[in-house]
Order: C-alpha cells, then structure tokens, then sequence
C-alpha cells in the first residue's frame, strides 16, 4: 500500500471483469439492426428484434445458429460475414458508453491492485476497433473474445483471464447483461453482478443466482468497495 492508496475503500475482488456489448457500451441497436440487414442480405427473411436481441453476448457463429437454426454451415458463413460487413462499413452510427461507466473505470484505475478485464461475444479484431475507437484498450490488464476460445455460456474464456492474471475464482467477478455472463462464471463457482440496462430480463439474470442486480453503473461502483 502507497501513502496515495492509503485512504481508499479496500477492492472487494481482485479482479472484475466485464462484458461489453450491453454492459458497459449502449450497442443492442446497433447490433440488432446489424443481425437484421444480415438475415435479409442473405436471402434468410426478416428477423425480429427481439429474436436478435436475446443473442447479443454470444460468439456469431453460435448466434447464427441459434437464431437460423435449418441454416447449412455455409449460410451461416454468408450471414457472419454480411453481420460484419454492415456493422463496420455500412452502419455509421456512434457508440457510446453507458452513463457512469468512463467515471467508474477511471474510479476502479486508482486502485493499483485492482485488475479488470474484458470477456465479450465480439471477435478480437471487433473489440480492438472499440478499444481504439474510444481510447480505452489501456484501461484492462486482459480481454478474451469469442472467436480465439468458445463461447460463452462456456467458461473457458473466464477460465483463461483467471490463469493469465493469477487469479483463482473466488477472487473475482464477473459483471454482465445476459444469462450467458452470470451462467460462464456460475459454472466456475465465480461471482457475478447482472445488470438490468442490457438485453436479458431481470428473471433471466435472477434464475443464475448473481450477488446483485444493478440498474445504474454508479451502484456497481459504490458496491464493489468496502470501508476500511
């Protein structure tokens, strides 16, 4: 401890690590309207919204399948591929983070013992973008993304950011919009927090046993720390 550090709140994990489609940047239209152009540019038909929605956070491969699911491997290639056309060249409108959330990371940034990482349903070379885009790729110790290891609800990328930062489970949480976050770290006996601004009902993330559900960034914030 620091004569700078001193004076703060003690981290209560190691370790906090985020989604971030729906957890800490506002993207559910984005990607819907993205998933939506794709199943027309393909010749799939219209797609509902609220089909598209219930998908975000999982890698596109197993999203097109779950969503198109008569689809051949090839449709499914053809549909990721116009997803990521739409979503990086065609579709110009800006992303933003949720209220509190800059405030919050930077908040978290002053604790030197505290780590924080990314676990996202975006291919590595989409979060990168978002990581340049918004100046912030500086702000995580280590990010996993769906394409270089499975899926959630699989923990297998929780599994990783833990045995890359020398983290056991117990000493970290995991923060996130879908059942698919909060069922990766329960499979793991990890702690989660849902919150109830993404994409998943407040039920849904109740029926994975989260320590918390939270409707603001701000509550994360204030509750993450514990009085010396």
């Amino acid at each position: 401890m620091t004569d700078l550090t001193a004076g703060l709140p003690q981290p209560r994990y190691r370790l906090v690590i985020f989604d971030w489609d729906g957890t800490l940047m506002d993207s559910e239209a984005r990607i819907v309207d993205c998933l939506q152009a794709a199943s027309l540019a393909t010749g799939m038909g219209e797609l509902p919204a609220h089909a598209a929605r219930d998908i975000i956070g999982l890698g596109l491969p197993e999203a097109m399948e779950r969503l198109f699911p008569g689809a051949t491997a090839e449709q499914c290639e053809a549909l990721v591929a116009a997803y990521k056309e739409h979503f990086v060249a065609v579709d110009t409108t800006p992303l933003d983070f949720f209220p509190g959330v800059e405030a919050g990371i930077q908040r978290l940034r002053r604790h030197p013992e505290q780590l924080l990482a990314v676990a996202t349903g975006k291919s590595r070379r989409g979060l990168d973008r978002m990581f340049m885009a918004h100046d912030c790729g500086d702000w995580f110790h280590a990010s996993r993304t769906a394409d270089l290891t499975l899926s959630k609800p699989h923990p297998r990328m929780l599994e990783e950011l833990l045995a890359e930062l020398n983290v056991e489970a117990h000493e970290a949480l995991m923060v996130g919009d879908t059942e698919y976050d909060l069922e990766m770290a329960r499979a793991l006996g990890m702690h989660s927090v849902g919150v109830d601004y993404g994409v998943h009902s407040v039920p849904r993330l109740e029926a994975c046993a989260p320590q918390r559900i939270i409707s603001h960034f701000d509550e994360l914030m204030d509750w993450l720390y514990v009085a010396r």
